[in-house]
């Protein structure tokens, strides 16, 4: 299977994260994604959780009108998430689960016990001409859950391969990114598009990239750590080239 060209999004989450822990509006998202743009993003990831821990709806609103590239609004399937999407327009949404309790997203979407409930958000999105992508688990069961409803795309979580390899359990990683490796040949065989992120650092994105039915990661958190030693414009060139690197090995 011949590689399409792969595209980084970028997450400006964490910027947020770190102007909220003191208040006012410094640093600020906007400027973030910005400069993740000029150092070679593809597209501007944000989450806009029910609790605003971090990004909040005048982010949102800014970064819709001031930004070059796509903007992909990951949600919660709630009515309240839903009037903002449809206010706003971003180019894409990515319905994502959410608890109040979870640090950070914990899994995918639960779109096979979830099917009913989900199905009149992918509708209206897509009335609303929004591309619609929903973030899953890399299994059989949810990517024909996820064709069911019609969503164009999916994104595979990454997370669990990605923190077998931080814990250093390497024989649970390489099971784990066989699972990856199937799902995304399963949904590409389905019409599917695929994405994938949660977790990745340079080295599981460079390997990730590798897969030729993944045309777009989105990495947030890694990144905006790096920042903090090498600045953010750096974190995103070295990445782009990670990247870069992965899919030229696919290619081989």
């Amino acid at each position: 299977m011949t590689a399409a060209p792969l595209r980084l999004g970028v997450n400006i989450d964490h910027v947020a994260t770190v102007r909220n822990a003191r208040g006012g509006q410094r640093p600020d998202p906007l400027r973030a994604a910005q400069l993740a743009i000029e150092a070679g993003a593809d597209g501007i990831t944000a989450h806009l959780r029910e609790d605003r821990r971090h990004i909040h709806d005048d982010d949102m609103t800014r970064l819709k009108e001031a930004i070059s590239k796509p903007l992909n609004f990951e949600m919660a399937a709630t009515e309240q998430m839903l009037d903002v999407a449809l206010k706003i327009r971003p180019h894409a949404v990515c319905l994502v689960p959410e608890k109040r309790t979870e640090r950070t997203t914990e899994g995918g979407l639960d779109v096979v016990a979830g099917r009913d409930r989900l199905a009149p958000f992918v509708d209206q999105l897509h009335r609303a001409w929004i591309h619609v992508s929903l973030f899953i688990e890399p299994s059989e069961d949810a990517i024909a859950a996820a064709a069911s409803l019609g969503a164009p795309v999916v994104e595979f979580h990454t997370g669990a391969w990605c923190h077998a390899i931080e814990v250093g359990d390497l024989t649970l990683a390489e099971r784990e990114f066989e699972r990856i490796k199937r799902a995304t040949a399963l949904a590409s065989a389905r019409g599917l598009e695929c994405h994938a992120g949660h977790g990745l650092d340079y080295e599981t994105a460079r390997r990730v990239a590798s897969l030729p039915p993944i045309v777009e990661l989105n990495i947030g958190h890694f990144l905006v750590g790096e920042a903090v030693f090498v600045g953010l414009a750096e974190s995103v060139k070295t990445m782009r080239r990670a990247m870069d690197e992965g899919r030229a090995a696919a290619a081989r």
